[in-house]
């Protein structure tokens, strides 16, 4: 005989899988700038699991002019301290490297450096050398000796990366209550997120949370139930 599966059922098994994650996002405010004036734009969205970070950085400022423009480490606050402090590097994912004026282009992807101070959390390009910091799109048509020809600087993150490493303690509802973004190769340009995003002219926004989409499907679910029920009730 097979078991029917109740309202109460589909609710319970949407609310187990929307409780698998938070999602919190921050962007540069607009008109952001760097130490030398020129605009910066850049916007993260952070995951967080059990026992599990995803952080996605995106450069979004086009035809950059410096290296004082690109990502090159992203500190984060969680609501709650690491049960033991991070100290390691993590490989970028979903990303790929772009050479400007250098020949031939690395092929390699080095890591970045991780470490946590209380329930603070850095990302750090800087702590493995002065290369692969994450910039924006082309076509690069003004870009000085910083980033055209510059071997020490190239290459470069294309835009985005995506960072997944381990932190003892995290939870599902582990959020964040503060972020900022570091660009340059001096390691002291650092500009304030601001939450739920904004940008200084590209995207960035609220990244709607899991328990929003549960309530969301849970309301189609209950819609479609009552659906079949009244269905079953005009054949009997």
């Amino acid at each position: 005989m097979t078991k029917q599966l109740t309202a109460a059922g589909i609710m319970w098994l949407v609310l187990v899988g929307s409780a698998s994650a938070a999602t919190i996002t921050f962007a540069t405010a607009p008109a952001a700038t760097d130490t030398d004036a020129e605009p910066v734009n850049a916007s993260a969205s952070i995951m967080t699991g059990n026992g599990t970070v995803t952080v996605v950085l995106t450069d979004l400022e086009g035809n950059p002019i410096s290296a004082g423009q690109l990502i090159s480490d992203f500190m984060f606050t969680l609501s709650s301290a690491p049960s033991s402090a991070l100290s390691t590097t993590v490989t970028p994912m979903d990303t790929s490297l772009v050479c400007i004026g250098v020949s031939p282009c690395p092929t390699t992807i080095l890591p970045w450096g991780l470490t946590s101070s209380g329930s603070v959390v850095t990302l750090d390009k800087l702590a493995t050398g002065p290369s692969e910091l994450i910039i924006g799109p082309g076509p690069y048509t003004q870009a000085n000796g910083s980033i055209d020809g510059n071997a020490a600087h190239n290459p470069f993150l294309d835009q985005t990366a995506t960072f997944t490493f381990s932190v003892p303690g995290v939870t599902a509802t582990t959020g964040v209550t503060a972020a900022s973004f570091s660009f340059g190769t001096g390691g002291n340009d650092i500009v304030p997120g601001v939450p739920g995003g904004g940008g200084g002219g590209g995207g960035g926004g609220v990244v709607p949370e899991p328990a929003s989409l549960g309530l969301v499907a849970i309301g189609g679910l209950m819609l479609l139930i009552g659906r079949m029920r009244r269905s079953r009730a005009t054949r009997f």
